[in-house]
């Protein structure tokens, strides 16, 4: 089984929420993104999200689309996020997930970036704009190199889309709890519950709330009806505005939601 599968499954059945952690690789430094993710894992997330900078991240808010042009601006490269994953694996076994765009790892080559991703050990790719139906190649490569892919439902998925993409997903199913970009939400839209609800009915893989999750009873709220709250926005902006220590204490914070 999925080490991604076996964490949510775990943690479910114990009666604990999980908390999925994301934080862009490079930003504002590979070396600063490395211990950003460690200080992460150490302070409460069950698992990591390593977001790769993109030039032009259709699903993601202010926030975070700041974050990665910086980790751009100061010279990110696709080949330093094994280095990352490389450097927080040294010093924490958290699962860890990669979040990219698809046009940058088409760009590296799917086999040859699936078999890097494999060596520098991370678990495996989510991919907010692939469907399966487009996902040959990656589909290959995740089962070559036995890796994890995580494929987004939304509230207007229609229910044939939602079995298809519960089929193609391994590790979990990411449910996006709001239609729009990225960013912290005042209240989580009702349409979370309805969605994680059809992915349930029509799937068979766990599946985790992601998009405006940005408080410790939020991260409590999902977790009572999905298998995970994932967290962004709410890590990036923490960091931005009061570095390592801001970004500890804010995972703190969201992790005191879990139970």
């Amino acid at each position: 089984m999925s080490a991604v599968k076996e964490l949510l499954l775990e943690n479910k059945q114990s009666g604990r929420g999980t908390l999925v952690g994301y934080f862009p690789a490079g930003y504002p430094t590979v070396e600063a993104s490395v211990e950003a993710l460690v200080a992460m894992a150490e302070n409460g997330c069950d698992l990591l999200e390593i977001g790769v900078p993109y030039s032009d991240p259709v699903m993601d808010g202010v926030v975070i689309q700041e974050a990665t042009l910086m980790a751009l601006e100061n010279g990110f490269k696709l080949k330093d996020l094994f280095e990352i994953i490389r450097g927080v694996r040294e010093r924490v076994e958290t699962p860890l997930l990669v979040m990219s765009y698809f046009n940058p790892i088409l760009r590296y080559g799917v086999d040859e970036f699936a078999k890097d991703l494999k060596n520098s050990g991370a678990q495996g790719i989510i991919t907010p704009d692939l469907i399966p139906d487009e996902a040959s190649l990656w589909l290959d490569a995740s089962e070559k190199y036995d890796l994890d892919r995580v494929f987004l439902v939304a509230p207007s998925s229609s229910d044939s889309r939602i079995v298809s993409t519960s089929d193609a997903s391994r590790g979990f199913v990411y449910s996006v709890s709001t239609m729009g970009i990225t960013g912290e939400r005042a209240k989580l839209d009702e349409l979370a519950r309805s969605v994680v609800s059809r992915v349930k009915s029509l799937g068979t893989e766990p599946t985790c709330v992601g998009v405006g999750i940005s408080t410790a009873q939020q991260v409590r709220e999902v977790n009572s009806y999905a298998d995970g709250a994932i967290v962004g926005t709410a890590f990036v902006k923490a960091y931005a505005a009061g570095g390592q220590e801001a970004l500890i204490a804010k995972t703190q914070e969201l992790a005191s939601g879990l139970g």
